[in-house]
């Protein structure tokens, strides 16, 4: 039986694509458009995407469960030829016995040019989760994202990223930012003479609060967990360093994209390096790796 929430964001999704199906489309960008090219408006055109991806693991800033938990993700985009953008997509836990659909995002924002090389986006983004939802990110209500990216002479390409994430009623809210480095290698004509292969390599440190971790520790992992007076006075410590602002990890990736007619096939590895991450004795039920490999890998179809 389908619960209210998997209801209502099936019903927003599938009206979202019934709506964009029919709007006016574009050709795929060009090869000059660097940073994720499949997401950027085409020189005055709209465009329609829709697709699904597989995440290996849920990592969320560095952070994750002692379980892996991989994740199946529908999603599609509408952007209009001004830069303006809607978008939605859930979350499907192909490992849970019962309640596989675990959560999911509704999202409306603005990509814009400054100057040919200087370019950014702002977004909104509304965030859905079920009650049973084990996810890092779980407490997360609704974030506001801008950031800013420089190409500078084709050579290099630093952005910033800054993010203000609403958390549920009773939970600090947290800000994020995200600073990275990314060079693009472009080939065109790998099976035919308009395919596209692009290879971005990147480096990323994020920083933030953690007042999500916070709650994913305190109201799922450790709820229902014993503990004697000193750890709960040790336990309390370091909780409150949960909401100062902190390095939270490095990350390096290399996402590969491949393009071909209306398809778009996707690939991006991670791994990220771990700081300020709690000691295993406080809590025992949440990992406490120094580091974490995972990976996304989708294919989409562009309009």
């Amino acid at each position: 039986m389908i619960k209210p929430l998997h209801k209502t964001l099936l019903t927003i999704l599938l009206l979202l694509f019934t709506y964009t199906a029919f709007s006016q489309t574009g050709d795929l960008p060009g090869a000059d458009e660097k940073t994720k090219p499949d997401d950027k408006s085409n020189e005055g055109a709209s465009s329609f995407k829709f697709g699904i991806s597989y995440l290996s693991n849920n990592v969320f800033m560095g952070r994750t469960d002692t379980v892996r938990t991989p994740m199946v993700v529908p999603q599609v985009k509408y952007t209009l030829k001004s830069g303006i953008f809607f978008s939605g997509s859930l979350d499907f836990l192909p490992n849970k016995k019962r309640n596989k659909l675990d959560g999911g995002d509704l999202s409306a924002g603005y990509d814009f040019d400054i100057t040919r090389d200087l370019s950014g986006s702002a977004s909104y983004a509304k965030l859905f989760y079920s009650q049973t939802s084990t996810q890092i990110a779980a407490a997360i209500s609704s974030t506001f994202n801008v950031n800013i990216n420089y190409d500078i002479s084709d050579i290099i390409s630093p952005s910033v990223s800054a993010d203000y994430n609403i958390n549920k009623q009773g939970i600090g809210n947290d800000f994020f930012v995200n600073l990275g480095l990314t060079h693009d290698f472009i080939n065109q004509g790998i099976f035919g003479d308009k395919d596209i292969l692009l290879i971005s390599p990147t480096a990323t440190v994020n920083t933030g609060t953690q007042n999500f971790y916070d709650a994913y520790l305190t109201k799922k992992k450790l709820k229902t967990a014993r503990r004697t007076a000193a750890q709960n006075a040790l336990f309390t410590k370091y909780i409150i360093q949960l909401s100062q602002y902190a390095l939270l990890d490095y990350e390096i990736s290399a996402p590969l994209e491949y393009k071909s007619g209306h398809f778009i096939f996707q690939f991006t590895p991670i791994y990220a390096i771990v700081k300020n991450q709690l000691p295993k004795e406080v809590a025992a039920k949440i990992s406490d790796q120094p580091s974490i490999f995972y990976f996304e890998t989708g294919v989409f179809l562009k309009f």
